[in-house]
């Protein structure tokens, strides 16, 4: 596509021998866009991309008008189309967004159409990370019998990822066993500047060329940020605005807020890159940054290496920004060179981001913010986060007041701090705040090189010393790439790591993401019988209840290195600051302080052990897999042969009925309530994740099918199959209904009949009673990860409208996407504030008319009496593209009827 180039800033950039056709940001600002060099960086991406693609439709000559009016004010309403580079996605997330395109394959041919047009138009690329458990642990065969297991557990799952492979265009499968899907595309994939064959009107020619613009992507796990520490814009999406974007809808979007985030000063000796992130997070999240970009600047960003930035990146989601940015500059181009990227990729970018004016150097002016936060490298001490919030940040010293803080507020345990009780069959007991999972696992840190050494340095010198972790605690590390157990193996660190119980059990997202396995079964029955408040120590990023695993209650994220030493301690009562954490052959103590790597020492390990020749090597054949990958076979052509026998896969009900033209939307007349819910309720909650009871509906209709519990896997896994997730959705075990007070778990009242059930039974009951569901809920509704499954399992479930104080990003996004509709009380008001109990009538109307983005809608809510309150809400359909996909019926319908029409 040709852009229109209202202001004629199309020129050439010539790179070596090769010539580039760009859009010129400093010959735009002469011809009309005063002031933009002054743009944070990351905004001169969005200006760029509109300068790019402006068509007169989706993009005019007043989108790109407003960036530069941004300046004035800082902040807009103004709703723009952005179009990425690419597409990430993990196969959680991937596996049912594949799924959907197959189904649109048949919808297709249902509709008379061409199953060929159902294609990713832009670079997909799908890394399989998240189906590794950790079933074995703490020994050297962990590794190879975990992937066996994995391979066993996944084969309909990889044969049908196998066949999309090879029958999408545009579409690649990275295999399972390589790496976390955020760092294969920090250290691989992505190139920082991206080209691609267009014609482009330079003066009066017109000619095809390649043209260089900024590598951009959006991704289906919300963690896709941790690319912006290598200045890579790009962001975390629903499953279902990925679809649209690889079938070439643009992404929908407000140009937002930007705070910059200003770093001074230097990391003090000893602290890592986890304890600066979870400073950050606590700041960003008090600061409130839902729906913006973060920037980071100021001269602190020279004492931060890539991998440190990508840290800070990572972990958008859990301060609650879309994206957490660093600018191009040497050291970005450097972690090119050093990661193995080609000389012609790393010499574009250099020359690309020098000619946009988007090369940070020390004489940079700071650009203009919305906002700007400050802080000193220097304050920043070494912190864990928890017990179950990323922004609920504890400094070291202050954990053991933190842990029994918790003890006697959030799980009601002031008058047995220190109850201890019996293992059967071992020598140990067990008691509250005893560590039974310590897992150095998620791409946050185990892609950060200083921290990993770190974690090896501390377990060679713990291990000379004789020290071991504590036999209750299940110990593992899962790398986020072969890369680093490369280095870890070459440097003798790994086998320190693995005398004081950390060995490799796979390449994947493993515990954080709630695939820690199976705790050994004496040491689960102690922890149930004896209702007792165990803990996690993950270097994570995540930490929501219910998430690790179903023993564990308190769960904190750590550095890796003092993932380690909780290994060691065993306990949360234990005070890594005063306390030893053992004693040696002597019985002398031994202390944190004695086994903490020097930063020296680290740097000497990272500079002799981490090496371009390992990152060429590990990703020469990134996508030939191994021998269990090699050997699948597949069948069929364009369209999928679906297995009515499966349990994983099958064709999602989206499409069935589905008109060529669309049915306008009805009123929601008479709806009954489903879930009443508090504050902070998140896709964990929401979206089903983790095992798979054996007594839920979805373990009853597994064993229906025929199959054992042994081999239930996880929700997870079986996101390709609607039949077990609508089951498990709102049924996460911490989730509290308030309908029904005091009861965990996902649990609801059927009404009129006033009959207790789980949230899947009534849904399906109101169903057959042809009863419409709304849900409510408090402020930040649906935060956490991209789950697609929050709104998927929602809409098969019946819900027409959620109502809450506020939205996370994503989840709003979504539900808008598959047809439900957002709304948010006026400030002020809340369920709780208007007496709700849940066996109200609910209508709200309005929907059938001419319905406007954010528009004010009325509900009226019959109580239980009859009396009718009247309650104002605000439609946070929030766009006018938005409002199309709602009228569709969904984003996937609203596409399907353009590409058949």
């Amino acid at each position: 596509m040709t852009s229109l180039d209202s202001f004629k800033c199309a020129k050439t950039l010539k790179v070596g021998s090769k010539t580039y056709a760009y859009y010129s940001l400093p010959v735009a600002e002469k011809n009309g866009l005063k002031g933009i060099s002054r743009l944070p960086f990351s905004m001169k991406v969005l200006l760029e991309n509109l300068l790019r693609n402006e068509d007169g439709t989706t993009v005019t000559k007043e989108d790109i008008k407003a960036v530069a009016e941004w300046m004035k004010t800082k902040t807009s309403t103004h709703e723009f189309a952005f179009r990425p580079a690419r597409v990430l996605m993990q196969d959680f997330t991937g596996v049912p967004a594949v799924v959907d395109l197959a189904a649109m394959r048949d919808a297709m041919v249902n509709f008379g159409g061409d199953p060929k047009k159902i294609n990713p138009l832009i670079p997909v690329d799908l890394v399989i990370d998240h189906s590794v458990n950790v079933n074995f642990f703490g020994d050297s065969k962990a590794f190879k019998k975990n992937v066996d297991e994995e391979y066993r557990q996944n084969q309909e799952r990889y044969t049908f990822l196998k066949w999309a492979q090879r029958s999408f265009d545009n579409f690649r499968v990275v295999p399972p066993g390589t790496g976390i899907c955020h760092q294969v595309n920090l250290e691989y994939l992505s190139r920082v500047v991206w080209t691609k064959k267009d014609k482009v009107t330079i003066g009066k020619k017109t000619a095809e060329m390649n043209v260089a613009y900024p590598d951009t992507l959006v991704g289906t796990d919300s963690h896709t940020t941790m690319v912006n520490g290598v200045a890579v814009l790009g962001w975390g999406v629903g499953g279902i605005e990925a679809e649209a974007a690889m079938l070439g809808q643009p992404l929908s979007m407000t140009l937002p807020e930007v705070i910059g985030f200003k770093l001074v000063g230097k990391l003090k000796e000893g602290l890592t890159a986890t304890d600066l992130v979870l400073t950050v997070t606590q700041m960003l999240r008090k600061r409130g940054v839902v729906g913006k970009f973060v920037e980071f600047f100021g001269p602190g960003l020279q004492h931060l290496p890539v991998a440190d930035r990508a840290t800070l990146a990572n972990m958008a989601p859990e301060y609650g920004a879309t994206c957490g940015y660093s600018p191009v500059d040497d050291d970005a181009i450097q972690f090119l060179k050093d990661t193995g990227r080609p000389a012609d990729v790393v010499k574009l970018a250099a020359a690309y981001a020098k000619a946009q004016g988007m090369y940070r150097t020390a004489r940079t002016p700071d650009p203009v913010f919305t906002d700007i936060l400050t802080l000193d490298l220097a304050t920043v001490q070494p912190s864990l986060s928890g017990p179950k919030r990323p922004q609920d940040r504890i400094a070291l010293p202050d954990v053991v007041a933190g842990f029994t803080t918790a003890m006697e507020k959030e799980y009601n345990k002031a008058a047995e701090l220190k109850k201890r009780a019996p293992v059967e069959g071992r020598k140990h007991d067990l008691g509250h705040g005893d560590v039974v999972i310590a897992a150095i696992t998620s791409c946050t840190n185990t892609s950060n090189p200083s921290v990993m050494i770190g974690a090896g340095l501390l377990a060679r010198k713990a291990a000379a010393l004789g020290l071991k972790s504590k036999p209750w605690v299940k110990t593992s590390l899962a790398p986020g790439s072969q890369v680093v157990a490369e280095y870890l193996a070459k440097s003798g660190l790994q086998k320190d790591l693995d005398k004081v119980g950390f060995n490799l059990v796979g390449f994947g997202c493993t515990t954080c993401i709630g695939n820690s396995g199976p705790l050994p079964e004496e040491i689960s029955e102690s922890i149930n019988k004896n209702d007792l408040v165990s803990a996690a120590v993950l270097s994570g990023n995540r930490n929501f209840e219910g998430r690790v695993n179903p023993d564990v209650r308190a769960n904190y994220l750590a550095s890796p290195p003092l993932v380690v030493a909780y290994a060691l301690a065993g306990s949360m009562y234990v005070d890594l600051t005063k306390d030893p954490l053992g004693t040696d052959k002597k019985g002398k103590p031994i202390y944190l302080k004695d086994i903490w790597p020097t930063n020296k020492e680290i740097a000497k390990f990272v500079s002799k052990y981490v090496t371009k020749k390992i990152f060429s090597a590990k990703y020469a054949d990134v996508f030939k897999g191994d021998a269990n990958w090699r050997k699948i076979a597949v069948k069929g052509g364009l369209t999928y042969g679906w297995d009515d026998r499966s349990t994983y896969v099958q064709n999602p009900p989206y499409f069935e009925g589905m008109q060529r033209k669309e049915v306008p939307i009805d009123d929601i007349v008479g709806a009954r309530v489903l879930g009443l819910f508090l504050d902070s309720i998140t896709t964990d909650h929401i979206s089903p994740a983790g095992s798979i009871k054996e007594s839920s509906p979805a373990g009853t209709y597994l064993r229906d099918h025929q199959v054992r519990p042994i081999d239930f896997n996880q929700y997870g896994t079986r996101r390709g199959n609607h039949q077990v997730m609508m089951r498990g959705t709102f049924g996460n075990i911490r989730i509290k209904n308030q309908m029904v007070p005091g009861v965990e778990g996902g649990v609801t009242v059927h009404y009129p009949d006033k009959e207790k059930m789980t949230i899947y039974d009534a849904a399906m009951k109101y169903k057959a009673e042809k009863v419409p569901l709304v849900v409510f809920a408090g402020k930040e509704y649906g935060t956490g990860s991209s789950r697609d499954w929050a709104a998927k399992g929602s809409v098969l479930l019946g819900i027409r409208a959620v109502i809450t104080q506020s939205f996370e990003r994503i989840h709003r996004s979504n539900l808008v996407g598959m047809g439900v509709m957002p709304l948010n009380f006026e400030e002020g008001t809340s369920w709780q504030s208007l007496g709700l109990k849940g066996d109200e009538l609910v209508t709200i109307r309005g929907l059938e008319g001419d319905l406007k983005p954010r528009q004010k809608l009325t509900a009226e809510i019959t109580m239980a009496d009859g009396t009718v309150k009247k309650v104002p809400l605000i439609c946070r359909i929030d766009t006018l593209d938005e409002l199309e996909y709602f009228r569709s019926g969904g984003i996937l319908q609203y596409v399907l009827r353009q590409l058949a029409a």
